[in-house]
């Protein structure tokens, strides 16, 4: 029993394929990213919302619909062992949003704009830009019914590409109309599909009755004639719905928006009405959807609020930092502003407590460590100074420390100019390391 005690401890433990780590440096990539969308979305007047992962089932299977690939097939689902409740982990975040919305009643004052950013899981397999878990940034508009929100957001998306300098991103938009719109255009794709049923997979037959809607997002080659020739839900759109979308569309052309109507675009959750929109790339091979989103003004209602309208999108961090990369931008690479040379022990309660005026004055270091009773050699702490990327070398030495004075030697300069900086006037040129970022 030992022994095998002893094999369960040290056999080695793995983490689940298509739920990755992140290390550093990548994970300065998603801090960059994160913190250009918080500043982006303060901008526009947009609040942040943090809900669970972990929500009760019902919650999708209402939300997103029955007969979607998510719920049917994506969905890490299980029994909770304390009560018996039937719980997912997240596969998206606005039900999740929504539900929290209706049960904390924050419509009661008008509308909200709100914007998270936060891992899903969806069961799939792992490939390019596609994980099962997955961080995805998205902002929801919720009590507005008017185009002009819907153009909002666009536009923010629109500026977080220009401020990434992100380029070869199309825009592409439908609208999917009200629901007794797209009722009429449900019964035509019915009977559309019924004439040519020879043609249709067991995928498309299996939701000829339940969702016809997303037989035309088929991925399958054999059918594309058929699809092509389907009913399109922008010719069954109504006065109202027809002003909406033409709206919407005369603010982008305003605004320098370049898009594309696509008649066949449709969106993988039940949720949508009216505007629909992606924004794509094919820089990123089959995941070459960026950005996308729409309107759900039922989807309040639905899920037990009051009858509101609602507008949003959804993005991929994975997806947005592999475009980043592709075209060769850089993101900002957190390196500390200086590397703390600390060659005796003794030098440490100094060089500590000036470390620490520096940090308050916002000035990064990285400290030297001590290995037992020793510090390491001059020659082996400037190497890690060297590869830790920083501006200077904070240098605490014997004639330092009885000075009561620092060295400061530039480590980027080309040369190592050096200068001594007495540590009583640390705040002083504590701003002259700042300066030179």
């Amino acid at each position: 029993m030992t022994a095998n005690l002893m094999t369960a401890k040290t056999e080695k433990l793995t983490g689940v394929k298509g739920m990755n780590d992140l290390l550093p440096p990548d994970s300065a990539e998603v801090e960059w990213l994160e913190g250009r969308v918080r500043a982006l979305m303060s901008r526009y007047s947009y609040r942040n919302i943090r809900t669970p992962i972990v929500e009760r089932t019902p919650l999708f299977s209402r939300g997103l619909g029955e007969v979607t690939d998510i719920v049917e097939k994506e969905m890490y689902s299980f029994e909770d062992r304390l009560n018996g409740d039937p719980l997912t982990l997240r596969p998206e975040a606005t039900a999740g949003v929504v539900r929290a919305v209706v049960e904390h009643g924050m419509l009661y004052d008008g509308g909200k704009r709100l914007y998270y950013i936060g891992p899903m899981f969806r069961h799939e397999r792992p490939q390019r830009g596609r994980y099962r878990q997955f961080d995805q940034i998205g902002a929801e508009a919720l009590g507005f019914s008017g185009p002009e929100v819907d153009a909002e957001l666009i536009l923010m998306a629109v500026a977080l590409w220009k401020e990434l300098g992100l380029n070869d991103i199309c825009l592409e938009l439908n609208s999917l109309g009200q629901p007794s719109e797209r009722l009429q255009h449900r019964q035509a794709l019915i009977a559309h599909f019924e004439l040519h049923s020879a043609v249709l997979d067991e995928d498309a037959k299996r939701r000829l009755y339940t969702n016809p809607l997303r037989i035309l997002d088929t991925k399958n080659p054999a059918m594309r004639e058929v699809v092509e020739a389907a009913p399109r839900p922008i010719d069954y759109l109504g006065e109202a719905s027809l002003a909406h979308f033409n709206t919407l569309k005369s603010i982008l052309e305003v605004n320098g928006v370049a898009f594309t109507v696509n008649p066949r675009l449709v969106r993988g959750m039940d949720y949508y009405n009216l505007t629909v929109f992606e924004f794509t790339t094919t820089r990123l091979g089959s995941q070459g959807t960026v950005c996308a989103g729409g309107r759900y003004d039922y989807l309040v209602e639905q899920l037990g609020g009051k009858p509101a309208p609602a507008v949003g999108w959804a993005l991929g961090v994975d997806r947005v930092l592999e475009l980043i990369r592709e075209q060769g931008l850089s993101t900002a690479v957190i390196n500390p502003d200086a590397y703390a040379i600390i060659p005796e022990v003794a030098a440490i309660p100094l060089a500590l407590k000036t470390i620490e005026l520096l940090r308050s004055a916002g000035v990064s270091v990285q400290m030297q460590t001590s290995s037992g009773d020793a510090m390491g050699s001059m020659k082996s702490q400037f190497k890690k100074a060297d590869t830790s990327q920083a501006r200077f070398a904070l240098i605490f030495g014997a004639d330092e420390v009885k000075e009561n004075r620092v060295t400061v030697k530039s480590l980027r300069d080309g040369v190592g100019s050096q200068v001594s900086q007495s540590l009583a006037n640390v705040l002083e040129w504590a701003a002259t390391l700042q300066s030179n970022t």
